[in-house]
């Protein structure tokens, strides 16, 4: 610790082991961190008040020093690399005051009748998947629904989507030569996809996006939707951890696995306090600050970055009582978690990732009411992220 401020080493293997409690014991001794590894520093805001505050904060801003592609991506497709949160402020109000009705609760949930099918054809193909009695619950079901999902918004033809099932994949490895392949063949996709809906208007996402139009009669560019289309193969990232870790967290506490077979009615609460207690979200995406600011006595200069402790936030006793306990039946009036992140750059995709998890953890837990870990729970093999908290293999038996 330096001056007050607690150091965190990103490359520690006790912090990519357990981040909880790095993170929680950095928030019980200031509220203001500094996070490391080699070439790379930034401050972190560690508990919740404060967390919530800076995510709002015009004073910190998301810059394109947000974010570093990964290599080996073609130059031509840089261009719709850009996410919508890396957009600087006017650009990205207009593209999300733009897209905002697609991506509403009710739309999300007028949806489910359409996802139902998509995860029960996965639980389908669970059986026949064995490898010496364990199929690995990542690779086949938490990983390809959200692609699948994509694959539905968008208007995607049956014959094509299982090459999109081949790009997702490589789009969640992050990076390598796969990644670097997917890329094109994944915005040839989104533009044939918006072709075909400008011809031919269907009851999906693309229409939804073709159709709307800002206040001055403006529209979503060609540019612009392909990015939308990359923005939702990398929103679909966040399903795939949030499933995978429920899925490990609850097959590591039977009891609360009972509870949640026995009282299915608290399937939304429990995504909300699963999504609290092991979203995949460690960090929120840097910001940068605009000016100098001091931060509980310490100057943080311009240009300094800055993000929040997720996993700090939504562990703080100050915020959630008994925040350590994982409780399915949290009562909804409790303050929000940060998994979603807050403010203008709240995920817009949300409720749509809340409906997925929900489909899909009732329908696993209803198909395979046996469904037990394939080892024990502290053998999980996870990706050393700092920024996110993911499995690479999720073995279970049926």
């Amino acid at each position: 610790m330096t001056s007050g401020v607690p150091e965190i080493d990103l490359t520690s293997p006790d912090v990519v082991a357990d981040p909880f409690t790095a993170y929680g014991r950095a928030r019980e001794q200031a509220p203001l961190a500094r996070v490391s590894a080699p070439g790379f520093s930034l401050w972190v805001l560690t508990r919740y008040d404060d967390a919530r505050a800076m995510l709002n904060d015009p004073r910190f801003e998301i810059t394109s020093g947000s974010f570093t592609p990964p290599p080996g991506i073609p130059e031509d497709c840089l261009p719709y690399m850009r996410t919508m949160t890396e957009m600087e402020a006017p650009e990205h109000l207009r593209l999300r005051r733009l897209v905002a009705p697609a991506f509403t609760a009710r739309r999300a949930a007028d949806f489910r009748p359409r996802l139902e099918p998509l995860v029960e054809a996965l639980l389908d193909d669970l059986p026949r998947l064995l490898d010496d009695g364990a199929v690995d619950l990542m690779a086949h079901f938490a990983a390809p629904l959200p692609i699948d999902v994509i694959c539905e918004l968008v208007g995607v033809p049956d014959a094509d989507r299982p090459r999109w099932r081949e790009y997702g994949a490589a789009v969640a490895a992050g990076s390598g030569q796969r990644f670097g392949e997917a890329i094109p063949a994944v915005l040839e996709g989104a533009r044939a996809a918006i072709a075909r809906r400008r011809a031919e208007p269907g009851d999906d996402l693309l229409t939804d996006l073709i159709r709307a139009q800002d206040d001055d009669g403006g529209r979503l560019s060609d540019t612009e939707m392909v990015t939308m289309v990359w923005n939702l193969v990398l929103a679909g990232q966040t399903p795939i951890n949030l499933i995978a870790n429920a899925v490990h967290v609850l097959l590591s506490h039977p009891d609360h696995l009972a509870r949640l077979r026995a009282e299915p009615e608290l399937m939304p609460r429990a995504v909300e306090e699963l999504m609290r207690w092991c979203g995949p979200m460690l960090l929120s995406i840097p910001r940068y600050a605009r000016e100098d600011v001091e931060l509980f006595g310490t100057l943080v200069h311009k240009g300094e970055a800055v993000s929040a402790s997720i996993v700090g936030a939504n562990r703080d006793p100050r915020a959630f009582t008994d925040p350590e306990t994982l409780d399915l039946g949290r009562p909804a009036g409790t303050a929000p978690h940060l998994g979603f992140a807050h403010g203008p750059h709240f995920c817009l995709g949300a409720s749509l990732a809340r409906v997925q998890t929900e489909v899909a953890l009732t329908a696993l837990l209803r198909r395979y009411p046996g469904l037990a870990l394939a080892a024990a729970p502290h053998e999980a093999r996870r990706v050393p992220d700092p920024g996110t908290w993911r499995l690479s293999t999720l073995p279970v038996t049926l």
